[in-house]
């Protein structure tokens, strides 16, 4: 995964805004997909896509999110719950409460790539996803 060479300290990332986490936090969580998916069996760029939309989607997400929220800390669960409770307005297509909880998950993400946990990043993606350890 692509390493934050310049982490920043935990009360520093916790101040940003809860949408600049979560704009940070989808790609990050988006490059964490395509890692996985290219690790895989080798397949054309049209079942990557297709396969990651399996993890990205809002619906997707607020799965996720679910899956994970015994194994938050209260700093991380603050940080999903800012995210969450943000005024970030969804799309057409995804319910709203899908998608506060995908901002929330994103606002996490961020967080913990800006402050350096990516250990922490990929254990919950793993924990989430239903993905075994290796």
């Amino acid at each position: 995964m692509l390493a934050n060479t310049s982490p920043i300290d935990a009360k520093s990332a916790a101040q940003l805004s809860p949408l600049s986490l979560a704009y940070l936090g989808d790609a990050v969580y988006e490059l964490i997909v395509r890692q996985m998916l290219i690790s895989g069996p080798n397949m054309p760029n049209g079942m990557l896509h297709a396969s990651a939309t399996d993890y990205v989607s809002a619906r997707a997400q607020s799965v996720f999110a679910d899956n994970i929220m015994d194994e938050l800390t209260q700093e991380e669960l603050h940080i999903y719950k800012r995210g969450r409770n943000s005024d970030a307005v969804p799309g057409r297509n995804v319910s709203v409460a899908d998608y506060k909880k995908a901002t929330g998950l994103e606002a996490l993400f961020g967080y913990l790539y800006l402050i350096g946990a990516n250990d922490r990043l990929w254990q919950l993606f793993r924990k989430m996803s239903g993905i075994k350890e290796t």
